[in-house]
């Protein structure tokens, strides 16, 4: 399914908030310093985040708005330090109770992140599970509002 037709379906049937403008995502891109690949763009120019399934608060699928995208060993662990975890990892999809999906800006292949479970008990160990923004959405929209790479059936880990 191409982005466009993830992005329809989002704003059709979930939870999406208004969209950004193209200077929030310049903004952004300066307070990170990385820039967001082709997916997170159109994602976010179509919505600054929003929620899969539900609204806000009983959600499993919370995207984090650009202004809530920070580095995930400060999310997780309460500090900007090498000892806790990657500086290139940064959180993206809030899945409750601390456990985040998180892209690694290290790693850009084909032009675009790799999105990965970033369990809260475990990180900064973590678990690939889609190659990009687009594939998991499109195995999210699929999930039936569960962890989708928990799930045998979507969970087909890239390589």
């Amino acid at each position: 399914m191409s982005m466009d037709r993830l992005l329809a379906e989002i704003i059709r049937h979930h939870f999406p908030s208004p969209p950004a403008t193209p200077a929030r995502l310049t903004a952004f891109e300066a307070r990170v310093g990385w820039e967001l690949d082709a997916d997170l763009r159109a994602f976010y120019l179509h919505c600054d985040g929003g929620t899969l399934f539900a609204p806000l608060p009983d959600v499993n699928y919370r995207i984090l708005p650009l202004e809530r995208i920070e580095r995930a060993r400060v999310a997780i662990m309460g500090r900007d330090e090498d000892a806790c975890g990657p500086p290139s990892h940064f959180t993206l999809v809030d899945m409750q109770d601390s456990d985040f999906v998180v892209l690694d800006v290290a790693q850009r292949s084909g032009g675009r992140y790799p999105l990965f479970d970033a369990f809260h008990e475990t990180f900064p160990e973590t678990r690939p599970i889609a190659s990009s923004f687009e594939e998991f959405l499109e195995k999210a929209l699929r999930s039936g509002n569960r962890s989708f790479w928990l799930n045998s059936d979507l969970a087909t880990p890239f390589r």
